[in-house]
């Protein structure tokens, strides 16, 4: 990974911790899939995009319907947890 690389990642790193009020270091819980049964949905907001079949990194489970995860282009949202499958 290149310094360009690196330092950007970190800039998205604390846009996210800004914007999603989290605090403390990122870390990966573990990864779920996209049900590929699920439609797919465009994000907005806070929440992340939808493609079926996509395996996300799960940063936290925040409350019974959503779970804050990032998907492979380390874009950060809410997904609902209905449409999650465990690996």
């Amino acid at each position: 990974m290149t310094l360009k690389e690196c330092k950007k990642e970190e800039k998205a790193d604390r846009e996210f911790q800004k914007k999603f009020k989290f605090e403390g270091s990122i870390s990966v819980l573990t990864r779920m899939m996209v049900d590929p049964a699920a439609p797919e949905k465009r994000g907005g907001g806070k929440n992340l995009p939808l493609r079926r079949g996509e395996i996300l990194d799960v940063i936290q489970f925040t409350n019974q319907e959503q779970i804050l995860c990032r998907n492979s282009q380390r874009r950060y949202g809410y997904v609902p947890r209905a449409v999650m499958l465990h690996l």
